[in-house]
C-alpha cells in the first residue's frame, strides 16, 4: 500500500490501474493504525477491483513500424521507418514522422528515438507558455524540465521554483500541456490543494476542469 500524506481531512483509498496498486491519501497527522484499519475494512473490495483489472484485455503497445499512427500534441502523424546507416533520428515531414534507424534496431531503440523527439518537441513549446503565464500569474519559474512520471502529470519544487512536466503530455493537445503547467505554476502562489488554490485556477484558467477531465479520462494519473 502506498500512503500519501497530504493536507486533506479524510482518508481516500484508490486501486490504481493498470496494475492494481493500492494508494491511500491521508491527513498529515493520521497514524499508521488508522490507515491499516481502513485497508483491512476494504480488503474484499480491493481484491474485487484488482481482479477486475486483471480481467481487462491487455492492449499491446505500439510496435513502431511503418504505417502506425503517432500522436504529438493531439496531431496524428503516419510513421515511416527507414533503415540505413545514417545517424538514427526522428524527423517530422508534413503529416509523416520519418524514423531513421540502423538495420536490425528493435522496438526499444525506436521507442528511445520517439521519446527523444517527444522531449524535443515539448521543450520547444514550454518556454513560450511559461513566458506567457509568468506576467499573468505574477510568478517566476526559475527552472523547468521534462521527465517520465508514473503517477503525475507534473510537479513543482516550490523552494527551488522548479517545474517538472510529464513526457506523456506530448501525446495530448497543447491545451492539456498548458493546463498542467498553469497548475504547477499556481503552486508557487499556494502550496496546498485548498480553496485558495482552486480559486486561483478558476481565475487564471476558467476551463481547467474540462482540461483536467480530458486527461483523467484517458489515464489514471493526476497533477500534484
Amino acid at each position: 500500500v502506498e500512503v500519501l500524506r497530504k493536507p486533506v481531512k479524510n482518508l481516500n483509498l484508490r486501486v490504481k490501474s493498470p496494475d492494481g496498486r493500492v494508494r491511500v491519501s491521508v491527513p498529515l497527522h493520521a497514524g499508521d493504525d488508522r490507515v491499516r484499519m481502513l485497508v483491512a475494512s476494504k480488503l474484499d473490495w480491493i481484491r474485487r477491483q484488482q481482479a477486475r483489472l486483471r480481467a481487462r484485455p491487455q492492449v499491446p503497445g505500439p510496435l513502431l513500424v511503418t504505417g502506425e499512427s503517432i500522436v504529438f500534441l493531439g496531431r496524428h502523424y503516419r510513421l515511416r521507418v527507414v533503415e540505413g546507416h545514417a545517424r538514427s533520428r526522428a524527423v517530422a515531414d508534413g503529416n509523416e514522422l520519418v524514423m531513421h534507424v540502423r538495420p536490425g534496431n528493435g522496438r526499444e531503440s525506436r521507442q528511445a528515438l520517439l521519446d527523444a523527439w517527444y522531449r524535443a518537441g515539448l521543450k520547444a513549446r514550454i518556454p513560450a507558455l511559461i513566458e506567457r503565464w509568468e506576467p499573468v500569474m505574477d510568478v517566476c519559474v526559475a527552472d523547468w524540465g521534462v521527465r517520465r512520471m508514473k503517477t503525475r502529470w507534473g510537479s513543482c519544487n516550490i523552494s527551488a521554483r522548479r517545474v517538472w512536466l510529464n513526457l506523456a503530455l506530448a501525446r495530448y493537445p497543447e491545451e492539456c500541456l498548458e493546463y498542467v503547467l498553469v497548475h504547477e505554476m499556481a503552486h508557487l502562489l499556494e502550496r496546498h490543494h485548498c480553496r485558495r488554490f482552486y480559486a486561483l485556477m478558476d481565475r487564471f484558467l476558467p476551463d481547467w476542469r474540462e482540461r483536467d477531465a480530458r486527461l483523467r479520462g484517458c489515464q489514471d494519473q493526476g497533477v500534484s
